[in-house]
């Protein structure tokens, strides 16, 4: 790795940390975050030349509390108080010099990852702001994660700010009340980052590492913070298990790789030591949730040595539980696949007809190429081919459609 790519994770690492600090001290999410920026702008113009301080964290809170603070009073002194508002009436200018500034770093972070959270945002916001805020991407990256130009990002996370202050939201963990809803909320933002970075639903990669990297990196925090919790350890374990397949996914051309079809010997083997042994300590210890059953589906297909000696049984018996405890389309979809090896193609068939009138799914690419796939498994290949090429024609991943069409190009033989 090189010396710059050192200091940019460097300073990605430190972002979130300092502008938890800020917000702990002053409150006002947008006014702290650009005190921030500020900071890091300055860090990676002079510590290439002045090289890294002994403290650099602390060096970069002094220098964005002194711009925010310098923000203020050039606001007070123009009688302009919106900024005035966000921070507090008045800030305290007598700063600590490095090293001797308490930090609480693994409460900040978590109670940023609430902030941005906020029940106010659409899931769409929390995602971006997550990224911007915890994850330490640029506004130009959360732009390319989401397939969208920096400008139009760019007010996307300003609104969103706007909103949790609009809501009166406080950088503090959230009450009682609201823990159970709030970490629902985070979960999912986090399931959502890592999902879209395993499989990219556009664009011509069928993964996006640095989304993958981000979620990860962000559910290893939360774990730190709320060890005993089954359902943090289970989503934690099921993304470790299922990132450990991500360098047999793909060939050299970049083609996908079903997972029936993967070389087993290039899955990592650390990651599925490690998913396994969270998600079996968190079924063992804490109230089975929705993340732990998806982790232990994941567990089940990555021990299995080749893919004929998969626990097909066990999977679809998981899967019937996650139907009745967490019910959603997708979660029907891996079981009409679960169902079809124990039983038969057509059984599984049977149970996506279920799916037809659901408009959360009906038109998604998903239901035509498992449909398509029970239908091949079924002999039924004209049909097959058919909803191969309607799925690929669905999906907006040049990856995936060129594997659906090339399942279709198959069945014309």
């Amino acid at each position: 790795m090189s010396t710059s790519e050192r200091l940019e994770d460097l300073l990605r690492e430190l972002a979130p940390q300092v502008l938890g600090v800020l917000l702990r001290r002053y409150g006002g999410f947008e006014e702290c975050e650009d005190a921030v920026q500020e900071a890091l702008l300055a860090a990676a113009t002079q510590w290439p030349a002045e090289g890294i301080p002994e403290n650099p964290r602390s060096w970069l809170v002094t220098v964005a509390a002194r711009r925010l603070v310098d923000q203020v009073r050039s606001e007070q002194a123009r009688r302009r108080r919106e900024v005035t508002a966000a921070v507090r009436e008045t800030p305290d200018t007598n700063l600590p010099p490095p090293g001797e500034e308490t930090f609480g770093d693994q409460d900040d972070g978590l109670a940023l990852l609430f902030l941005c959270c906020h029940p106010a945002l659409t899931p769409a916001s929390q995602v971006a702001l997550t990224l911007r805020a915890v994850g330490g991407l640029t506004t130009a990256e959360v732009a390319r994660a989401f397939l969208v130009p920096e400008a139009t990002m760019a007010p996307r996370i300003s609104r969103a700010k706007q909103r949790i202050r609009a809501a009166g939201a406080s950088f503090a963990m959230p009450s009682a009340q609201e823990w159970a809803e709030r970490l629902d909320a985070v979960l999912h933002v986090l399931y959502l980052i890592f999902n879209e970075g395993y499989t990219a639903s556009s664009g011509p990669d069928l993964r996006r590492g640095e989304l993958t990297t981000e979620a990860i990196r962000l559910t290893r925090m939360l774990h730190r913070s709320l060890p005993n919790d089954g359902e943090v350890a289970g989503l934690l374990a099921l993304m470790l298990l299922t990132d450990a397949r991500r360098s047999a996914r793909t060939g050299p051309d970049g083609a996908l790789i079903p997972l029936a079809e993967q070389d087993r010997n290039r899955w990592d083997a650390a990651l599925i030591e490690e998913g396994s042994a969270l998600v079996t300590d968190a079924m063992s210890a804490s109230s089975l949730g929705p993340y732990q059953l998806q982790a232990a589906t994941a567990a089940l297909h990555v021990q299995a040595p080749r893919a004929e000696d998969t626990d097909w049984e066990q999977i679809c018996i998981l899967y019937g539980i996650l139907c009745r405890i967490a019910p959603n389309p997708m979660v029907t979809l891996n079981y009409a696949v679960a169902v079809a090896m124990t039983r038969g193609p057509r059984a599984g068939l049977e149970l996506l007809e279920t799916l037809d009138s659901d408009s959360r799914i009906a038109r998604h690419h998903r239901l035509y190429a498992v449909r398509a796939h029970l239908q091949e498994l079924a002999g039924e290949y004209a049909a097959a081919r058919a909803n191969y090429r309607l799925a690929a024609r669905r999906t907006t991943s040049l990856p995936e459609q060129r594997y659906l069409r090339d399942r279709a190009g198959k069945l014309d033989r």
